[in-house]
């Protein structure tokens, strides 16, 4: 792989469209995004192994990742595959792909060359750095032993989960890379869901008497999450009960990580399907304690736990801290808990419009991200039932997926119609991963289909606004600098996002952080913070570019 030491590189520059025209997002008339999976060659079909037999898992996977695996700076697309069910690691052939970005809008499938099409009951995917070694790594989830394939740095991959020590056991879904000690390497955070298994699958019935899914409750088996410690030689400890995490089981499907009490170390906030959801609050000394009852993001303003799916943390509102957004079960509403100041949290749904437009719909994979460069983040919602069907045939759980355009004020307006057929398809939606895959300065998403098709919906909507998208790199650290912060004044504004692709469900994301800007054609100033602390200031920043920052006094490593 090529190592770059240029301290700033300007990898791209245009706009998107006439800067001078403040035009409506995207072109009149035109679909917001355009779903052009076939074109681009992601001809991944997620196979969900169903029998007519209802296991759980069945209807629950689906993730998917985007990662930069070969270090040229275009987005690369990974598809977590299931299969058969019961699991049979042994036999099972690898269903994963790994698609190679182009350069030209194509992917190429180069699952075999690189070797990680796995084995197992797949979920979901975690992608970083882990080794600090320049490259991006790839953990894989699943129903059964998780997989963590190190990357080589030569188009290849090693499985090395022995080795490493992270094989967890359970049924895993969401997972997140994180340095939550502070040691300038990154630990891994696991979510288990069900302690299940064939044997305990029961019948379960709808309303109307039509045989489905079961509810984790049904099996009141939730299981316990883990927290790996990287020992910094390519090993990794389970910490889980000394650091607390072990204090108390859940059914744990999204995770988001932020410093949500703004005491300067790392939290986990974990979505709960049907039961609280926690806030590991980071005590600074290696240990956690869950304060999400106390700080008001456990259960909703009434007090009920929700079926909390997908998660994700942003700063909508530009007052400094970090907010949440849990999706949940169809009949509950969505989740915005505000944060209030040093991680003390309100339910602010009904206020930002977020509930009757989320009642019918069961959300999974979720951003908060701007879709129109207009300077105000939306959220997308990737949908799919969960209950009341009598089999797996096609339209009986799919759903439309959701586009929400934020405002100046706060608010969130319903914008699915014209975002165009791709998210009106009503298909099984479960991962959705974020990200600029073509490099024209907007957000593309990744979907991953409940036994269906992969989606790819090109973004089209930023056509005369303004952006600015930082790509960060630490060379002494992980390659793309997670929990790094990148501050933004401009317009009278001051805005910032983290470095962190963990978030939604069962997905990782393009960790370079995006804003947009509107009519806005340069930056007053750019603040990173990198994640030991030290500070940087950039004045006068232009627009309309992928801008790349190496970490100062950083040692490029070699290859």
């Amino acid at each position: 792989m090529v190592r770059r030491t240029a301290w700033l590189v300007v990898l791209l520059a245009g706009a998107c469209g006439d800067p001078a025209t403040e035009a409506p997002a995207g072109k009149a008339g035109a679909p917001l995004f355009v779903e052009v999976a076939a074109e681009a060659g992601l001809n991944f079909v997620h196979e969900n192994g169903a029998t007519g037999k209802y296991y759980l898992p069945e209807l629950m996977q689906g993730g998917c990742a985007f990662l930069d695996y070969d270090g040229d700076s275009f987005l690369d697309v990974y598809m977590v595959q299931s299969g058969r069910l019961p699991p049979d690691p042994g036999t099972d052939p690898g269903g994963n792909r790994l698609y190679r970005n182009d350069g030209d809008g194509t992917f190429t499938d180069v699952t075999a060359d690189a070797g990680v099409g796995g084995r197992g009951y797949g979920s979901g995917a975690a992608c970083a750095d882990y080794d600090r070694d320049g490259d991006v790594d790839l953990y894989v989830t699943h129903l059964g032993p998780d997989v963590l394939f190190r990357n080589d740095g030569d188009g290849t991959f090693t499985d090395v989960t022995a080795d490493a020590a992270v094989g967890d056991h359970g049924y895993s879904s969401s997972a997140a890379f994180l340095d939550y000690d502070a040691d300038g390497d990154l630990d891994l955070y696991v979510c288990n869901y069900v302690d299940w298994f064939p044997e305990i699958e029961r019948d379960c019935f709808s309303r109307g008497g039509l045989r489905g899914y079961c509810s984790p409750a049904v099996y009141d088996r939730p299981q316990l999450d883990t927290l790996f410690r990287n020992d910094g030689n390519g090993r990794f400890t389970d910490v889980s009960v000394e650091a607390g995490i072990r204090a108390s089981a859940g059914t744990g499907l999204g995770v988001a990580v932020a410093d949500f009490d703004d005491d300067g170390d790392t939290d986990i906030y974990v979505a709960n399907d049907q039961m609280p959801n926690n806030l590991w609050i980071n005590n600074g000394d290696g240990t956690f304690t869950d304060e999400a009852l106390r700080r008001g993001c456990a259960v909703d303003e009434d007090g009920r736990a929700k079926a909390g799916m997908g998660v994700a943390t942003e700063d909508p509102d530009d007052d400094g801290d970090w907010d949440l957004f849990v999706v949940n079960l169809s009949g509950e509403t969505n989740t915005f808990y505000r944060n209030a100041g040093e991680g003390h949290f309100s339910d602010a749904t009904h206020e930002l419009r977020l509930g009757m437009v989320s009642l019918p719909f069961t959300g999974f994979g979720t951003s908060l991200f701007d879709f129109d460069c207009d300077g105000h983040l939306d959220i997308f919602i990737a949908n799919g039932k969960v209950r009341l069907g009598d089999s797996m045939r096609e339209g009986d759980y799919g759903e439309p997926n959701q586009l929400l355009r934020g405002s100046a004020s706060g608010v969130f307006e319903d914008v699915s119609a014209q975002a165009g057929p791709a998210l009106a398809l009503g298909e099984v939606t479960r991962g959705a991963a974020f990200g600029d895959y073509d490099n024209d300065g907007d957000v593309d998403i990744l979907l991953s289909n409940n036994d269906g098709p992969a989606r790819l919906l090109r973004n089209e909507a930023c056509v005369g606004r303004h952006w600015l998208t930082v790509d960060l790199a630490c060379p002494d650290r992980d390659r793309h600098c997670i929990g790094a912060l990148v501050t933004l004044e401009a317009g009278g504004r001051t805005r910032r996002r983290q470095v962190q692709p963990a978030y939604g469900y069962a997905a990782s994301n393009d960790p370079r952080v995006h804003f947009g800007l509107g009519e806005i054609a340069s930056v007053d100033v750019l603040t990173v913070t990198w994640p030991g602390g030290r500070t940087e200031r950039h004045i006068d920043v232009p627009a309309d570019r992928i801008l790349r920052l190496t970490e100062p006094g950083g040692t490029e490593a070699g290859p």
